[in-house]
């Protein structure tokens, strides 16, 4: 099929006209320049691109060159669907499906309905559904769907290794990189879950990017060594073996997985969405055994934790996110009285967004949960315990609004009851500023490629302690003491990692500004610099951050150094103060003398690269580990309810290349 065996310069260009003969008028994608030719001959298309747009030329050839080298070594390889592992494979053929016919409509269309089944986890025998057929015709009479073996067996493959290929060429250029281990138990007797490895990495020109490397089933239950062993192979396979920084995964889980924290009994949407609500979240009920990112609780870990910490070592961090989202969890189940009174509040909300005019509820919410809708229409839902914070500060902060318009007083809350939601929320209120902070990238466009570091970790565990021992709450002291106790559990040890103390140093915004004793932190910083400094410690040939770069070659003098006597010309410029190599202390003593600053911490490092080149090295490898979860993991919980019994379409085997593709979307469409 053209989607995949052919790339067109057409693709960066918008068909206006289309006459006989092939001839065909077409604007610029980026600067709408008009330009003429025949299809079948498209030299000023390239030349267009060549001379005014270098960059979309580039990423042209190098699409071209991916293409050909997919099919070329299409007849002599397989390819591996899960992204490197050669447990499953699919033979990839040259040859088209059985529809479509030629043409840059034909292209666009095809593509386009592979995004929809990617983006959506749809099967691929969707396009076999009469609704859907019928709308084809509608839209584009002269297009013939591919057959859905076609797209499941070639087409979706096919775009799957393109990934491969363009995650293998980034990661051989890699500075840094990081690693994320995600597990997801399935509910379904389909499958026992699956493994996500994903790669955070700085490129040469400090810019962060994240590819999921494979999507693996769990074979044999999931063992600690059985995971271990798919980590190892994945890592082989895309020579990161030993290159990676630390790897962000969460003790083993043995039996157990978490659902995911909501509000005990805030349940928002209508009685059916309700059910559905319910079978994914945790409303803060004892009630275990759910389906998220397969992260456990602890409880029964036995013989499996064992060759899981010998196996990733002191190497391993746990997520900060998911830590963070566990205290919220723990402070919730130990307050009970929270989920009536939260109830009473969820039907209050449910009545107004349904009954109230959207005009007067705009004046409300500023999140989607009362814009746009209509009376009749249900609330959308909210899935995580920090999205419906906020719908009900929303609420309590326009509580005597909302009754006035609403009219239903047997609906409305009393001064006891107001005071208990007040307090869950001036309690709280930090916990979801940090919760923002580190999924700000996820708020806008979840696949952007934007990375939150684990530098802000030390700074919210400060925060939320300080908040914790100066906030009193009378009518729910159970639930102040649970969170405070969930912080020494879970976050306080962050406090003393000199992982952290590192990180957050070396982010501008903070240095030691946060430190209550600088002296000590600055000696704890210095053993950890000293340690990952690559002018300090000898380098490991097999732990090398960059085994295939080559040293630079020197640089050629210019002609004024070139002179064996002192230039006369240039004498009225003031002579330059020699510059010596400075040691890593003394890099450090000027860096934490600068005044903090806002700039993004990989900005700044780029720029100050030159300045405090040991620092930088250090700084490279500590901000790719992500504070937050991976979109992988997200993803996860979406491909939980595709595998259920009641409504799973979805073949395991399908959906391995569906998650993989999913998840580098932003590396293959954008």
């Amino acid at each position: 099929m053209a989607s995949v065996s052919k790339v067109s310069i057409l693709d960066y260009f918008n068909i206006v006209f289309e006459g006989e003969n092939g001839k065909i008028e077409s604007n610029c994608k980026a600067c709408g320049t008009r330009i003429q030719a025949k299809r079948s001959v498209t030299s000023n298309f390239v030349t267009h691109l060549k001379r005014k747009h270098q960059a979309m030329y580039d990423e042209f050839v190098k699409r071209k060159d991916m293409k050909r080298e997919a099919y070329s070594s299409g007849s002599l390889h397989s390819f591996t669907a899960n992204g490197g592992n050669t447990r499953y494979t699919h033979p990839i053929s040259t040859g088209g499906g059985g529809g479509g016919g030629g043409g840059i409509g034909t292209v666009l269309i095809s593509e386009a309905i592979a995004k929809m089944i990617v983006r959506d986890l749809q099967p691929a025998s969707m396009v076999e559904n009469q609704g859907f057929r019928d709308l084809l015709q509608l839209l584009e009479p002269r297009y013939t769907p591919e057959p859905w073996h076609y797209l499941q067996s070639q087409l979706l493959p096919a775009y799957a290794y393109q990934a491969q290929l363009a995650t293998r060429q980034a990661l051989a250029s890699a500075h840094a990189l990081s690693l994320s281990l995600d597990l997801w138990r399935g509910v379904s007797s389909a499958t026992s879950g699956y493994l996500g490895v994903t790669c955070h990495f700085l490129t040469s020109d400090w810019q962060m990017r994240s590819a999921l490397l494979a999507c693996l089933p769990l074979i044999g239950g999931g063992s600690g060594s059985r995971v271990l062993a798919d980590f190892d192979e994945v890592c082989h396979a895309h020579s990161v073996s030993g290159r990676a920084f630390r790897v962000v995964a969460d003790p083993f889980p043995a039996t157990t997985t978490l659902r995911m924290c909501c509000l005990p009994g805030f349940h928002i949407g209508g009685s059916g969405q309700q059910e559905e609500e319910d079978e994914e979240v945790d409303n803060g009920n004892d009630s275990e055994e759910g389906s998220r990112n397969g992260h456990s609780e602890g409880g029964d870990e036995g013989e499996c934790e064992d060759p899981w910490e010998q196996g990733l070592g002191v190497c391993r961090v746990d997520c900060f996110s998911r830590s963070l989202d566990q205290c919220v969890r723990d402070g919730l189940r130990s307050c009970t009285q929270l989920s009536s009174t939260l109830t009473k509040a969820a039907r209050f909300y449910n009545y107004i967004t349904s009954a109230v005019p959207a005009e007067k509820l705009s004046q409300v919410f500023e999140s989607p949960g009362g814009v746009a809708r209509g009376p009749g229409s249900p609330p959308p839902l909210m899935k995580d315990w920090a999205a419906q914070f906020k719908v009900l500060r929303q609420l309590l902060d326009s509580l005597e609004f909302l009754e006035e318009v609403s009219g239903r007083g047997e609906l409305a809350l009393s001064g006891p009851e107001r005071a208990l939601l007040r307090e869950l929320t001036d309690t709280l209120e930090p916990f979801t500023e940090a919760w923002d902070m580190v999924h700000w990238d996820r708020q806008a466009d979840r696949q952007t490629d934007r990375h939150v570091s684990i530098s802000l970790a030390l700074p919210c565990v400060l925060g939320l302690r300080k908040h914790l021992s100066e906030t009193s709450a009378p009518h729910c002291p159970s639930l102040l003491v649970g969170l405070a106790q969930a912080v020494e559990h879970r976050l306080a040890p962050i406090l003393e990692d000199p992982l952290y103390i590192t990180a957050t140093t070396l982010d501008p915004q903070f240095k030691l500004t946060w430190s209550s004793n600088p002296d000590w932190h600055r000696q704890v910083l210095l053993e950890e610099l000293t340690k990952h400094s690559p002018a300090s410690s000898p380098v490991d040939p097999n732990t090398e951050l960059h085994p295939h770069a080559q040293s630079p070659p020197a640089s050629a003098p210019s002609p004024v150094s070139s002179l064996s006597r002192p230039c006369k010309l240039f004498s009225f410029i003031k002579q330059r103060p020699t510059t010596q190599a400075k040691s890593l202390e003394q890099e450090l003593a000027v860096y934490l003398r600068e005044e903090p600053t806002d700039e993004e911490p990989l900005h700044y490092w780029r720029r100050k690269a030159i300045d405090f080149p040991l620092l930088a090295q250090v700084a490279k490898r500590a901000f790719t580990i992500p504070a937050s979860g991976t979109v992988v993991a997200s993803i996860f919980s979406a491909a939980g309810r595709c595998l259920r019994l009641e409504r799973g379409r979805v073949i395991p085997k399908n959906l391995e290349t569906l998650i993989y593709l999913k998840a580098n979307y932003r590396l293959l469409w954008t």
